[in-house]
Order: structure tokens, then sequence, then C-alpha cells
């Protein structure tokens, strides 16, 4: 073989080079892309509870709330947290739902209660011993969560869909307070028919909350099972009582977050 071809093949093989290079490269670029995980809702979503908002403390924003636990946990995920302390729905779509794009491959939300007036519960039924203002506010927030909800959740929802068309939408749900004891310090001021009362609101709004997210084709995560032996008077409780810090009452514990919340949304997620 004269040195003439030979140099013609070298040539060739150096002009293919760089075509070689793209074909081994590009897949690796399009494998490190990371999941855009969006995370919208109230205090259940930012981290009330963990006595720990170090990431936001006007809006409780925690490190150790479901998302950042999530997020951490799985490779090569991308957290844009919004969820804050308080919210209601019309802040999740006047402001919290601005972080959703094209872009988004999960979004988790919380939200609902404090549109309800869970607010109004922990001062008429956690605080008082007037059972008949527990019983009247109880009614209440019943009949809001029937009139006034459903609703709301529907607008969330459509804005978070129009929003991020192709995320998928993991919708988490309340867990229940109480067991079947009430008779532990996290309880004080709050009787066994005021117990079965309010575990009852919150069956009664996750009913709510799984019927609407179904209705938009959201998955629903309910986190009753996994919360169930854990209530505010069991040994690991991962709901507070009234013994830890106001803005804390009837939270998830870390605990709540960590082994409660946390494992429903990395195994909604895959």
């Amino acid at each position: 073989m004269s040195a003439r071809p030979r140099l013609r093949s070298l040539a060739a093989a150096v002009a293919a080079l760089p075509l070689l290079l793209a074909a081994t490269l590009l897949p690796s670029a399009a494998a490190a892309e990371p999941d855009q995980y969006v995370a919208l809702g109230d205090s259940y979503a930012a981290g009330n509870g963990t006595g720990w908002p170090d990431l936001s403390l006007s809006c409780y924003r925690s490190s150790l709330a479901y998302a950042p636990l999530v997020a951490k946990a799985r490779p090569n995920t991308s957290l844009s947290f919004k969820a804050c302390s308080g919210a209601e729905t019309g802040d999740v779509t006047g402001g919290q739902t601005a972080a959703l794009s094209a872009s988004t491959d999960f979004v988790t939300i919380s939200i609902g209660g404090n549109d309800v007036g869970f607010t109004d519960l922990i001062l008429s039924c956690f605080s008082s011993w007037d059972e008949l203002l527990c019983r009247s506010t109880v009614a209440k927030v019943d009949s809001r969560i029937d009139a006034q909800l459903p609703a709301k959740l529907d607008a969330t929802y459509a804005d978070i869909r129009t929003r991020a068309p192709g995320a998928k939408v993991m919708v988490v749900g309340y867990p229940k307070p109480f067991g079947a004891s009430v008779s532990c310090t996290q309880a004080s001021g709050v009787n066994s028919r005021e117990s079965v009362l309010l575990n009852g609101v919150a069956a009664h709004l996750d009913r709510v909350v799984a019927a609407r997210a179904a209705a938009a084709g959201f998955t629903y995560l309910d986190p009753v099972p996994s919360f169930t032996g854990h209530d505010v008077c069991a040994s690991t409780p991962y709901v507070w009582g009234k013994a830890t810090g106001l803005l804390d009452i009837y939270h998830p514990t870390k605990a709540g977050y960590r082994d409660g919340f946390a494992p429903l949304v990395r195994a909604a997620m895959g």
C-alpha cells in the first residue's frame, strides 16, 4: 500500500473525529439535564413543624420539608421551592405558579386548608374547652369545604396545567392529627368527641381535594396510611400537638416530613 492512500485514510479518520465525538458526547449531555421540580403550597409544604425555617423565615421554608428532602434524595433534580406558610389558593395562582414552565417535570402542591379556615379550627377547638364553639366552627369549615373550595381548587389546578403542560402534578393531602387516644399533653384541650370531629374535617377536606385533583388529571397522594399510628399522642408522632411553638401546632414533625410525606412523593415520581 502506497503512502498516499494511507495519508488519505488518515485524513478521513481525522475529519470524522468531530462527528464521532459529537455522537459520544451528546447523549451524555442530554442525560445530564436535571429534572425540574417545583414545590407549591401552604405551611404543610413549606415546613411548619420542623422548627427550622432556614430557607425563608417569612414563608417558613425549611430544608427539612418534604420537597427539599425529595430533591436531595433524587439524583440530578433541580428544585424551585415556592411553598409559603399561610398560603391560600389565591397566593398560589397569584405568585407561586410563576415558577412553572413548559420545562417543568414535576410539581407538588399542598393547598386548601387555609382557604377553609384552618386557623379558625385552632382558635376554636385546639385552644378552648368550649365544645359548642368547636362544633360550630367545624360546621362552618365543613360548609366552606363543600361550597367554596372546589371552584378554588379547580382554578388553581387549571393554572398549574396551563403553565406546566407536560409536568406530572402530585397533590398532597393532609394527615389526621388524632388517634384513638387523646390522653396526652400534646392533645391538651381536645376531648375524644372533638378529636373525632377534627379528624372528620381532615377527611372531608382530603376527599374534596382528591376529587378535584382527579378531575384535573393529577395524582393525589394520600398521607393517611403513612401517618396512621403516628398521631399526636403516639410514641413517634408525625404530627405536633400543642406542646410546641405556636406556628408548628398540628403540623408535621420532622419525622412526619421525612418518613410520612417524602416517601410518598419519591414513590410517585418514580
